[in-house]
């Protein structure tokens, strides 16, 4: 099936150049072109001179100017057929998915099996229940140290990490909180402080009260300073 795909597509990008090939192929060069719109000018001259437009000074004068450009035309050495100049095309359209193919070949793994959606979800799903238990397990175990240690410090922002990126922010809020009362740190706390915005949907005093002192305690080049200082100008709107 994939091989269908991949032949669908390579035709889907090649068919412009491919019709603008087709299209040219009956195109007259420049020279050609000239000679028909002169002779076409000589027919219209004659209409003019039956009609009664041009009399026979004006319609011979003219006549004789279209004939002059109809020799100049005539003479004109640009006749080479524009077929050898779209060469470089023909050998595009040949080469361009073949190139696909060999690099589709090194990147890609086309013998693979492919793996039906039910599975893909069961999958997802498994990976996520093994997550949620090992998550549990670490909570567990963090109850069991000295809350006070540097190692349950440790575990909990490891735990807070876990859980953002679960998603589950008021539970990485949590952890980090908890760490955050053994030992202050201000990216820590600004951590805390998003976390807890992004929950709430607005800039709480526990906020915006770790935001300012993770901004009293930082350095000036903090990268998560302009942040915090955007979240502070949000207060009391």
């Amino acid at each position: 099936m994939i091989w269908v795909a991949i032949a669908l597509l390579a035709t889907v990008s090649l068919a412009p150049l491919a019709w603008s090939l087709r299209a040219s192929a009956g195109a007259r060069g420049r020279r050609e072109a000239a000679l028909a719109l002169h002779r076409g000018q000589l027919a219209e001259l004659e209409r003019d001179l039956a009609d009664g437009r041009l009399g026979p000074g004006e319609h011979e004068s003219a006549v004789l100017e279209v004939q002059r450009r109809l020799l100049a035309a005539a003479s004109d050495a640009d006749s080479a057929p524009a077929s050898g100049r779209r060469w470089p095309l023909y050998v595009a359209l040949a080469v361009v998915p073949l190139l696909a193919f060999g690099l589709y070949l090194v990147g890609g793994s086309p013998w693979l099996p492919s793996v039906p959606l039910a599975e893909r979800l069961a999958d997802e799903q498994q990976q996520k229940a093994e997550e949620t238990r090992l998550i549990d397990t670490l909570r567990m175990r963090l109850t069991l140290m000295d809350q006070h240690s540097d190692q349950a410090r440790e575990g909990y922002i490891l735990l807070g990490n876990a859980e953002a990126g679960r998603g589950n922010l008021m539970a990485a809020a949590a952890a980090w909180r908890t760490a955050l009362q053994s030992r202050f740190d201000p990216m820590l706390a600004a951590e805390v402080g998003e976390a807890v915005t992004e929950t709430s949907g607005h800039v709480t005093d526990e906020a915006a009260a770790l935001f300012r002192r993770a901004l009293a305690e930082s350095p000036p080049d903090a990268p998560w300073r302009q942040m915090a200082e955007k979240r502070l100008s949000e207060v009391g709107k």
